[in-house]
């Protein structure tokens, strides 16, 4: 079934244009994106392995869930969708919190995303071998330490995405957590 996203200029604002996922990336129109990281009562956050068929960083370890927002829907209800289709996890608006959001362009092979990225936090206890994996975007899971997935992104995104801002993100949640 095709994608189709709502389109946004360089400013983030709606234009009243919707295009096939495809076209999106193809031809670099500006769409909506989502992140959500689950982070345990040890302050681990649980990360997901992609796919090997997945176009762009098959085989990395990567955020615990998310991805497009879908023409029409708001970010939260992507991060509630995405989660659920990969990880078979149900949360609800009131599970997740927004902890901010970037512009990113990334460029692999021939897909162009460019994305108004909205980050979402959601504090959860859970058995990771309990997660029913969608294995056409998720080969595994597992939960890290705090300081090795701040170290790892201080290491130049060592062994996990290079999605510039999203982890930066989680290393400033990391920090507010702590002074709380």
């Amino acid at each position: 079934m095709e994608e189709y996203f709502d389109v946004l200029n360089e400013k983030g604002q709606y234009i009243d244009r919707i295009e096939t996922r495809k076209n999106c990336h193809k031809y670099g129109f500006w769409h909506k994106a989502t992140v959500v990281f689950v982070i345990n009562s040890q302050n681990q956050v649980l990360l997901q392995k992609r796919s090997a068929n997945k176009r762009m960083w098959p085989n990395m370890w990567d955020v615990t869930a998310g991805g497009h927002v879908l023409a029409g829907e708001f970010g939260f209800e992507a991060v509630l969708r995405e989660t659920k289709e990969e990880l078979g996890l149900e949360l609800d608006k009131n599970d997740i919190t927004f902890i901010g959001s970037t512009l990113s362009t990334n460029e692999k092979g021939d897909v162009v995303n460019k994305h108004f990225n909205e980050y979402y936090i959601a504090n959860k206890d859970l058995d990771e071998t309990k997660l029913k994996l969608q294995l056409e975007e998720v080969s595994e899971v597992k939960w890290i330490d705090k300081d090795e997935i701040i170290s790892r992104i201080k290491d130049n995104y060592n062994g996990i995405t290079d999605k510039e801002g999203c982890w930066e993100y989680l290393i400033k949640y990391y920090e507010w957590s702590s002074r709380k």
